[in-house]
């Protein structure tokens, strides 16, 4: 299974916190994957799609429990991805219409394109609406590679809503807009496992968190390493510059010229070609700071440039 799927399994088995979250995740599952067809005054006809088997059956007790609804399902199979996908039809009955009202699927004057405040009153039902928004469209790519989150909806109005239900806990998502449709999503690991603890996937969050400092300490290990490979980098090529220095003193004869403190400098650079300039400096007698052998390779490299 993939990460995502984890998750919607996860979700599907959170339990409620007050009596209305059904609602609210039935209602947000029913705006994004629902199909309303309308064939007549007050003839409505709602088809709910997913390839969720337990959000399938979410689905079916959520309008059976709350709305003595009858159902169809219909399992079908992907050709494309060889995959099952489950069809739930809601057919025209005297109970669909005033749930569309209550589910926030129908306005007076048409389609409810936001999502009505009763829903998401109640911190637990604006989880619940969140849960069911994911469990409709969401997507997380595996958190072992780059850290991705969505969900699709098609109204600006309803992306904009669940921006701000994120908004409240401080989770920052943005929208974007991709043909006939708007994404919300998430970029950030620390983001994604906040939001998956707010709607009750505390495992998958907690796997995400582990990632998310798996990673962390691997840049972290990462970062060191390629700063160290450059300081040896740095310091074998400066090594070659000064041994090149003291050739060009040796082949002019100058080396005798040179003071003690540069001869003793010398010598140990050439019995030490690896060595940085603290070692040197530790390896002198008497031991010598770092900037003290410094200022004698700036010295020598001066003289040699004069010849």
């Amino acid at each position: 299974m993939s990460f995502t799927a984890d998750v919607k399994d996860e979700l599907t088995r959170v339990i409620p916190t007050c009596s209305h979250c059904d609602k609210a995740t039935l209602a947000a599952i029913a705006r994004i994957e629902g199909t309303l067809l309308f064939s007549g005054p007050g003839r409505y006809k709602l088809e709910i799609a997913t390839e969720i088997s337990s959000v399938a059956r979410l689905v079916i007790r959520s309008l059976h429990t709350l709305y003595k609804l009858k159902t169809e399902l219909t399992v079908r199979r992907s050709v494309l991805h060889k995959t099952p996908n489950y069809l739930i039809t809601v057919p025209s009955q005297p109970n669909l219409e005033p749930a569309l009202h209550d589910l926030g699927i129908l306005a007076k004057t048409g389609i409810e394109m936001g999502i009505l405040p009763h829903l998401v009153e109640k911190t637990c039902c604006a989880a619940a609406y969140l849960r069911g928004a994911f469990l409709g469209s969401g997507f997380i790519a595996e958190p072992r590679g780059d850290f991705h989150f969505e969900i699709t909806v098609e109204s600006e109005e309803l992306a904009d809503g669940l921006v701000q239900l994120m908004a409240d806990r401080d989770i920052n998502a943005r929208v974007l807009h991709r043909r006939n449709s708007y994404i919300v999503y998430l970029k950030s690991g620390e983001a994604i496992s906040e939001f998956l603890a707010f709607v009750g996937a505390h495992q998958c969050a907690l796997a995400m968190e582990n990632e998310r400092v798996r990673k962390s300490v691997r840049n972290e290990i990462n970062r060191k390493v390629n700063a160290e490979v450059a300081n040896q980098a740095k310091s074998a090529e400066a090594a070659i510059d000064q041994i090149v220095s003291i050739r060009k003193l040796a082949e002019s004869g100058k080396m005798a010229e040179l003071s003690p403190g540069l001869q003793e400098f010398v010598k140990l650079r050439l019995q030490n070609p690896d060595a940085s300039l603290k070692e040197l400096g530790q390896r002198a007698n008497p031991p010598l700071s770092k900037s003290a052998v410094y200022h004698r390779v700036r010295r020598l490299e001066e003289m040699a440039k004069s010849l």
